[in-house]
């Protein structure tokens, strides 16, 4: 397998939280969806996952989602390529979605309001949500993901200059304390019919 190089993305404290806050809400949005073909096919949700890696550039998200996308039947050429940013081989039905989850992770979760209206006309709003559904979850796994992999690195003697050892390990604790405050924060946020996404300016 050929060997990546990562250069992750640090999230704060904050945007850590609103990550939590947006992944449930968005599963809260699709609960009462019935099962029809607009659900994504593994071999979909793994490529949308892998191209969120890609930009977060989480490594240990990388490592558990490429042998993920290999049981799922893609192939190590496709999976690499991913990883390294080229979309080229990315079924033509699946490209849209590929490039709004880079957008997405590219711009921290805040999109353009185009980039969606288009994910939107390609895929249909049900299935589009189950788009971003797969992309919050991948970003909330890179989140945490990227201090985790920070702090086994710095166990190695390899610690990263953007970050410390305080922020990694309160990141490996704050998703316990934040998740029962993120799901109320998500269900009256459901109630009060706030919507799904907020866009970059």
């Amino acid at each position: 397998m050929a060997q990546t190089h990562y250069d992750p993305k640090f999230y704060s404290i904050p945007e850590a939280y609103l990550a939590l806050y947006k992944g449930i809400k968005t599963s809260l949005s699709t609960i009462t969806f019935k099962k029809s073909t607009d659900t994504l096919s593994d071999e979909f949700k793994e490529r949308i996952m892998l191209a969120v890696t890609e930009v977060n550039s989480c490594e240990i998200c990388s490592y558990v989602h490429t042998r993920i996308a290999l049981e799922k039947g893609l192939d190590e050429e496709e999976v690499q390529m991913i990883l390294g940013g080229n979309s080229e081989n990315i079924p033509e039905q699946e490209r849209v979605a590929i490039l709004f989850a880079q957008h997405y992770a590219d711009t921290r979760g805040k999109p353009a309001r185009q980039a969606w209206n288009t994910l939107m006309e390609t895929y249909g709003e049900q299935k589009s949500r189950y788009i971003l559904g797969a992309i919050r979850t991948m970003m909330i796994g890179n989140i945490f993901g990227v201090p985790v992999s920070a702090f086994k690195n710095r166990l190695k003697g390899k610690p990263n200059k953007k970050s410390n050892i305080g922020y990694e390990l309160s990141m490996m604790v704050l998703p316990i304390v934040f998740a029962p405050i993120a799901f109320v924060h998500a269900l009256i946020s459901q109630a009060l019919r706030i919507p799904l996404l907020s866009f970059r300016n």
